[in-house]
Order: C-alpha cells, then structure tokens, then sequence
C-alpha cells in the first residue's frame, strides 16, 4: 500500500528538495523480515531502472540454482604427442566462465604444465569458448568509455578481467612520468606522452586521454595528457586489447618466463577427441565469488555468472536468452511474479534493465528465507566498512549496522540491501532513483538509511 507524499520521512524529504529532485521520480519500500506491513512505502509499484543493485538477483540465482560450492573450471589440453619435453601439436586452453581466472591462477595453471613435462609448443594455442555462446558486444556502446574495465565483455575464457594495468610513476626531478606495464605484452605497443605537471590531483584519471589503435596482432596504446606529480604512483586499469590477443600475449610473457617457448599463433577452437587433458584448474567457491561480485560492483563478473546459470541449466551455451529464461523459472518456482522485470545481462549495466522497489523488496524477502542467505548478506558493502559503502555514513549511527548494495548509472542511483536498526530489528531496504539529477541523490539514500535505523 503506497503512503501518501507526506508520510515520506522529513529528513528524506528535505534531502530531495536539496538535490532538486521530484518526489515522482523516486521509489522506496522499507519492510522489517519479520513484518508483511511495510515501514515505509513510496513508488514502490513503479517500473525503474535498477543499476547495479540489480547484481542481487545476479547473486541470489546463482547461489541458490547453483549452490555456494558451485566451482569453475579451466582446462588445458595437448593434442599431440609430448617427446622430451616438445609437444608436436597444439596446445587447448579450455574454459568454462571462470570470472576469476586470475593472472596468479593462469600462472599457476602454466607452472604445472610444465611441471608434467612440457616446454617447447610446435603447434598453436588454441582457445576453446563454446561453454558461452558467441554474442556481440561492443564495449563502448553504454557510454562510450570503450576501455574502462566495466565495460568489458563476458567470455568463456576471461583472463583477468581483460584488464591489463599500467602503472604511472611521477619523476619530479626529471619532470617526467614513466609507464610501466604490468604485464610485458608482445601484442601491446605503447606509447608515452603524458606531461608531469603540479596541479592538485583530484579525478587524475579524467585528465588523461587514452587513444587504442587495433593493430592484426593486438594494439597500440597512446597516453597523453597531464599527470600531477602530487598524485604518486598510481595504477591505471584500462582494458584495451582484444581477449584472444590478451590471453596469447599473457601466455607467451608467462609461458617463457617459466623456460617455455611456443612456435606458433593462436586461433579459436575446440577440444578435438584426440587431445589429452594435462592440466585443471578450479576457481573459488561461488561463496568467495558473489563477496568479489558485490562488493565491488564487478560488472564482467556479474555477467559471467547470469551466462553461467543458463549454461549450467539448459545444457547449451550460456546465452543471455537462456539465462534469463532460467531466471524467470527459479523466479516462478519461488511464487514470486514481476511482470515488468527486464534483466538484459545480469550485471545492471542496462540502459532497459527494469524492476519495481518492492518486487526487488520481495526478493531480498525471500533471500532472508532462504539457506543462502547468510552467503548473500555477508557478500554485500558494509555501511562506513567495506566495499562500495566503505567511505558513506561514517559518522552516522547506521554506520557498520547495514549491508548495502548500491548503483549509479547516468539518470540512476540505488540501493537495496539489510539494515539492523537501533532497536536489533533487521529491515529490507530498497530506494531507487531516476531521473537526470540522479547523481545529485546520495544524501536522499543517506538520509533514508539513518532513517531506518533510528524509527520508532
């Protein structure tokens, strides 16, 4: 049941007023776990554009469909015969959507095989990706920031989020910045023309141009701009090559830092019968995984995981077809009906992504029922402690006492999540913004949340 205007909060209220925001552009439901009456409810039927709190659906699905100890898998192949230590044939790296296949983890991947004897690769490495079906994606169609790793696309064999850092070091005395690459990549060219300057440091990353040309065997990267020797070292995570030209240009650096060589290129491909496996690797719990996925807002992991349940359930390719066909099912099973939800990919990153305030109030509700729950509400920010929230509400008595997801897109900020309030009571708490001031929305969230935690 929808309160009138005026039972929104004074403080939340004012906070609109400030931000100059229209009341008609919020939604908000507060609903303690063990009440069906909300403590609060505003514009909680409307259809709204979740941002990133849409990760708790991401979440719960896959913790529930595919269980907290879900794991995935990373396989390497030979397809050839291994004579002191050369293999005359190719090499198979197989993969199965890891989100956390890690540079540490491939390394580790690397050092077992040689370890099972092999050293000299006269063949090509080959990339097997048919755990997710083929589906374009172009990575600066969202907002045109095409290398910013939030931007990057799913893939059944991503490597280290496709990010590959740059490392920016001020030389005061030499009025000059260095770039050092943390990965010496042979399909990288890069190209400094970063200018040291005394400016405050502020947003030093929006100072900076990044131009990437694509080249046949990778790409040329040129910076430019100023760079404040008052900022100190800092890393630059940009994402900036193609994923097969990243993952072939990673292993070659890995593969010959271990004593390895391999004579050919890499192409797509697939595990033949032939081949024989050498080597596996598993990732983390699903546990340990959703923690990464919704503290930190990961968006490429997010998107693993969607594709991953629709694999993992319909037996094909994941595909955002049939992972969202899984969802809609799990979501029915449960009893819980959203017409108007639109997921798109998982992650939030959605300009057509919809869901009403209390159906995702609805889906925390059933969280908290559930035996994953426990999983879900340690994976979210800490209000003032970790994550996202980790610098919000310091000062303020709900600091440490909420687990909250949050969003923010252009247009759009959110939050959803758990809040303890004074009284020990634990409350569902989603506020949705949309409108062109979105941004200018934190001190209503703000404002909601020390409400929440101090209500009667």
């Amino acid at each position: 049941m929808a309160a009138a205007p005026s039972a929104l909060p004074d403080s939340v209220q004012a906070a609109l007023k400030q931000a100059n925001i229209p009341a008609a552009n919020i939604g908000i439901y507060v609903l303690p776990v063990d009440s069906d009456q909300p403590a609060l409810a505003y514009g909680e039927d409307r259809s709204m554009n979740p941002a990133s709190v849409m990760k708790l659906l991401t979440t719960f699905a896959g913790l529930d469909i595919l269980g907290p100890a879900y794991n995935w898998k990373t396989e390497i192949y030979v397809n050839g015969p291994v004579v002191d230590g050369v293999l005359k044939g190719d090499l198979i790296l197989k993969g199965y959507g890891d989100p956390e296949l890690t540079v540490e983890r491939f390394w580790l991947m690397l050092r077992e095989l040689r370890q099972r004897g092999v050293r000299d690769i006269r063949g090509d490495l080959v990339l097997d990706k048919h755990f997710f079906a083929t589906e374009p994606h172009d990575p600066g169609a969202f907002d045109n920031q095409a290398f910013q790793p939030y931007n990057a696309g799913p893939d059944a064999l991503l490597m280290n989020f496709n990010v590959a850092p740059l490392r920016l070091v001020p030389l005061p005395e030499q009025r000059s910045v260095t770039v050092q690459p943390e990965f010496s990549l042979t399909t990288l060219t890069l190209r400094n023309g970063l200018k040291l300057d005394n400016a405050t440091c502020g947003d030093w990353e929006s100072r900076l141009n990044v131009q990437v040309s694509p080249t046949p065997a990778g790409a040329v990267v040129d910076l430019s701009g100023p760079f404040s020797s008052t900022c100190g070292e800092k890393q630059l995570n940009l994402s900036f090559l193609r994923n097969g030209d990243f993952i072939y240009g990673l292993f070659k650096q890995l593969w010959s830092e271990s004593g390895g060589s391999i004579s050919g290129g890499f192409k797509a491909g697939e595990v033949p019968a032939s081949a024989r496996l050498l080597v596996t690797k598993t990732s983390p719990p699903l546990a340990v995984v959703v923690r990464n996925i919704n503290k930190f807002s990961n968006n490429v992991m997010a998107r693993q995981l969607y594709l991953t349940i629709g694999a993992e359930q319909s037996g094909q390719p994941g595909s955002r077809e049939n992972a969202g066909a899984t969802i809609h099912t799990w979501l029915a099973g449960r009893g819980l009906n959203f017409p108007e939800l639109v997921v798109e990919n998982g992650s939030g990153l959605s300009r057509i992504a919809r869901i009403s305030p209390q159906h995702l109030a609805d889906l925390l509700i059933a969280a908290y029922r559930s035996p994953v729950f426990s999983e879900l509400e340690s994976s979210l920010p800490i209000v003032a402690v970790d994550g996202t929230m980790r610098r919000r509400m310091k000062d303020d008595g709900v600091a440490g006492h909420a687990h909250i997801k949050s969003g923010s897109i252009d247009g759009v900020k959110t939050i959803a999540g758990y809040v303890f309030d004074s009284k020990g009571r634990r409350n569902v708490v989603v506020c949705m913004i949309n409108h062109p001031r979105a941004s200018a929305g934190r001190g209503v969230q703000d404002a909601l949340l020390e409400w929440v935690y101090n209500r009667p």
